[in-house]
């Protein structure tokens, strides 16, 4: 039973979870946060300070005992806005590589609103209604729109309760004009999501993250204090609109030793409650929500289905990312204006290539499925311009936010569909200078599955209506089949083109002919 170890580094705290993959569901066997405000001095002057990356990498230290306590067979490690943003991020990076052996990779406000959905999905806490999720860390505030356990919309708002906090609340308690300016910041950024929020209609919104968690606390125990015991709802997870709206307006006329006396808040969240508050109870109120729900799931729970998924697909998680590459896909290609038709095409002929020619490209698994995305993708580049249009094909696959991908496979994705003109992968290029030798070489046989695939379909007219493959005695023959009285000489020719390149390739020689 493999065990996974995820570590979230965001801008106000540390969290680690580690769980157990057992019958198709992860089981937790550890967990650990702590507040390392790491992102403090960044959204002020653009620098991790020296005294934030110490204890969070001694904090990091702690984590890394417990993960081989535990045995743990992988460990990821994120971070978010905080190392977005820092001018000084490398430094950290290689600090944490030299003490734990991790390598940390920096995800982007919409990949971090993706792996919080996947989170809950994966627990099974989405129906099949419109809902919202919202998760206000330090550094940013990922709005999430999810329908049918499936995600609809997300944008990553710079609305973190340490950046707020930094950036507008100067004096203790808070000044009125520092108030201002602050629901004044929170409600322009908002202003970008309402109209989207509205017209979702959402039925339920859940709330992750600490700061959530506290407002809930306190709101609650507000509630309870005036005897209004019809707003506690279950276990207290819970808060109305007006509830949020009225603690807001009351711990910021608190110092903040009065604010630690909150019940729910805690010492530490205190210092960076009131723009939190704030935020929610502007979002809340501008977005006509009526509350909110808090649930523990988060990044770290995310990241640790996305863990499950890779190893064993046939997991919930595993279904809900398929799902969710697929729809992001289909909206890069409807976005591009790709041709879906013609791209669906070449997509079935390069998964056919894939499994009957397997034991001559010996790619591994995962590579099926980075082939078919290239398939698809592969003309995104003409939306730019038909000059130069493969190279730009890999810019936007490489650097857009094509959902379900990591920055490294979407490289990976954009390389394969980079190398279908007349230029051939060499080790020097950009695209393939980011990825390993052995996946340079990899990258190189899937491009030439994609090549002769594209050249299937070369008249865009279907003309082929069966292709049979064969791989024997160091040979590779393709018979094709033409659809009805249709020609398929146009798609031989395009295909011998590259017998060349397939025998560079793979080592055997490869013949085509019409049936």
């Amino acid at each position: 039973m493999p065990t996974f170890a995820a570590i979230d580094i965001g801008s106000n705290s540390v969290r680690l979870k580690i769980s157990r993959l057992q019958g198709g569901r992860l089981k937790e066997i550890h967990e650990d946060r702590e507040v390392t405000r790491l992102g403090e001095g960044v959204f002020s002057g653009g620098l991790l300070s020296p005294e934030a990356m110490s204890e969070t990498v001694r904090v990091l230290r702690r984590f890394n005992r417990a993960i081989q306590e535990c045995v743990t067979d992988t460990v990821k490690v994120v971070a978010t806005a905080a190392l977005r943003d820092a001018r000084n991020s490398r430094a950290f990076l290689e600090w944490v590589r030299s003490t734990t052996g991790w390598t940390i990779e920096i995800i982007s406000g919409l990949e971090e609103a993706r792996l919080i959905h996947l989170g809950i999905v994966s627990a099974g806490r989405l129906g099949a209604q419109s809902v919202l999720l919202l998760d206000l860390g330090g550094g940013s505030c990922e709005v999430t729109l999810s329908r049918g356990g499936h995600l609809r919309d997300t944008v990553s708002l710079p609305l973190g309760a340490v950046r707020l906090t930094g950036e507008f609340l100067k004096h203790d308690p808070p000044r009125k004009n520092e108030l201002k300016r602050l629901q004044e910041f929170v409600a322009r950024e908002i202003t970008r999501i309402q109209d989207r929020i509205k017209a979702a209609r959402v039925g339920a919104v859940i709330a992750t993250s600490g700061t959530a968690a506290a407002l809930v606390g306190a709101a609650n125990r507000m509630a309870r204090s005036k005897k209004n015991r019809s707003l506690v709802l279950g276990k207290r997870t819970y808060a109305t609109r007006d509830m949020i709206r009225r603690l807001a307006k009351q711990i910021s006329h608190l110092s903040l030793e009065q604010r630690k006396k909150v019940p729910g808040i805690g010492p530490r969240r205190a210092e960076i409650i009131c723009a939190g508050a704030m935020a929610y109870a502007e979002l809340l109120e501008r977005c006509h929500l009526p509350g909110f729900r808090y649930s523990s799931l988060g990044l770290r729970d995310g990241i640790l289905a996305q863990m499950a998924a890779d190893y064993d697909r046939s997991t919930r998680s595993g279904r809900a990312i398929e799902s969710e590459r697929w729809e992001s896909i289909k909206r890069a290609v409807e976005h591009y204006r790709v041709d879906l038709h013609h791209a669906l095409h070449v997509r079935d002929a390069a998964l056919l290539l894939f499994s009957s020619l397997k034991s001559v490209h010996q790619l591994s698994p995962e590579y099926r499925e980075w082939l078919s995305a290239a398939a698809m993708l592969y003309e995104v580049g003409d939306y730019v311009n038909r000059n130069g249009h493969h190279r730009h094909t890999y810019y936007i696959i490489a650097n857009s936010e094509i959902l379900g991908y990591t920055p490294q496979q979407r490289r990976i994705i954009g390389s394969i569909a980079r190398y279908l003109g007349k230029s051939r992968p060499t080790g020097g290029d950009g695209p393939m200078s980011a990825l390993s030798p052995e996946e340079q070489e990899n990258v190189t046989k899937a491009s030439v599955l994609l090549r002769i695939a594209r050249a299937l379909n070369m008249g865009r007219s279907q003309s082929v209506g069966k292709v049979a493959v064969s791989a024997r005695n160091g040979r590779v023959s393709m018979k094709l089949t033409p659809r009805g009285k249709a020609s398929v000489d146009l798609e031989v020719w395009s295909i011998e083109k590259d017998r060349g390149y397939f025998r560079e390739v793979f080592g055997r020689e490869l013949s085509v002919a019409a049936a």
